[in-house]
C-alpha cells in the first residue's frame, strides 16, 4: 500500500475517529508518548519487522492527534519544509551540524 500523508489520516479517521475524539487530546496524546516510548526501544534492538510496526503505531497516533485537533498533516508538511529547510532554506541542509533541524 502507497498512501500519502492525507490518505494515512483519512485512513485511521475512517477506523478511528469516534474512539479518538471521545478519548480527547490528552489522552490521546498519552497513547502517542507510549508509542514513541516504544519506538525508542526498538530503535535500540535489532528486530526489524518490530522497528517498522513502532514506526507505523507513531505516525498512526501523529495522524489521530491531528484529526483531533483538526491538523492537516500534508498542508503543514508542505506549509513547514516544502520550500526547503525551515532554517536555511536550502535542500539538502546547510545549517551547522549542531544547528536545528
Amino acid at each position: 500500500m502507497t498512501a500519502s500523508l492525507k490518505e494515512v489520516q483519512s485512513l485511521i479517521r475512517q477506523m478511528y475517529g469516534s474512539k479518538d475524539a471521545s478519548r480527547g487530546v490528552e489522552g490521546t496524546f498519552m497513547w502517542f508518548m507510549e508509542e514513541v516510548g516504544e519506538l525508542s526501544g526498538a530503535l535500540r534492538g535489532k528486530d526489524k519487522a518490530g522497528l517498522e510496526k513502532e514506526f507505523a503505531d507513531v505516525l498512526a497516533w501523529l495522524a489521530t492527534l491531528a484529526n483531533i485537533t483538526g491538523v492537516d498533516l500534508e498542508s503543514a508538511i508542505r506549509e513547514k519544509y516544502g520550500s526547503g529547510c525551515p532554517g536555511c532554506s536550502h535542500t539538502p541542509c546547510a545549517c551547522a551540524r549542531q544547528e536545528k533541524p
